[in-house]
């Protein structure tokens, strides 16, 4: 199966939960996936509110024949400047991670080496408005074999999971 055969398959597992956008998307990605939670605690009436909390997910979904370096890192920029500027810091925000994924049909060695040790994190005044993760996960569709970056491990199990 090739990467762009693999899409549908992984998009579907997140249509549960994200909204997912896979028209008038904006390039170099084929699809993008939004979550979003918020929650509030009162105590007796809403008057009362004890505390709120807001969190997003801003997922991306890329696909490429040959993932090289050169494009791993453009991938990696793209997704991360959009990422966080979508994010709204405010009182009641919790976090908001930004996650890629990317399937493709060939991945080069330099470029699984080179995604292990991406990592980006902000801060919004120390955390009191909040934090941004960045999750980065690669399926090489030829070898079946997933990579991904330390925060990103959580996702291993979305990748492993689904029949691409």
């Amino acid at each position: 199966m090739t990467a762009r055969e693999a899409l549908p398959a992984l998009l579907k597992s997140f249509v549960r939960y994200y909204d997912i956008k896979e028209e008038g998307v904006q390039p170099p990605f084929a699809a993008e996936a939004e979550f979003h939670s918020h929650e509030e605690q009162f105590f007796l009436v809403k008057q009362a509110k004890l505390s709120e909390a807001e969190s997003k997910e801003f997922v991306f979904f890329a696909v490429t024949e040959h993932l090289t370096l050169d494009e791993l890192k453009m991938l990696d920029e793209t997704a991360w400047a959009t990422g966080i500027s979508r994010v709204f810091p405010h009182d009641g925000h919790r976090n908001s991670d930004v996650v890629l994924i990317i399937l493709a049909d060939k991945v080069d060695a330099d470029a699984a080496a080179c995604l292990k040790k991406l990592r980006r994190y902000e801060s919004y005044k120390r955390t009191l408005h909040g934090w941004s993760h960045y999750r980065v996960i690669v399926r090489d569709m030829s070898t079946g074999k997933v990579t991904f970056n330390r925060m990103g491990r959580t996702l291993k199990n979305v990748l492993s999971k689904i029949n691409l």
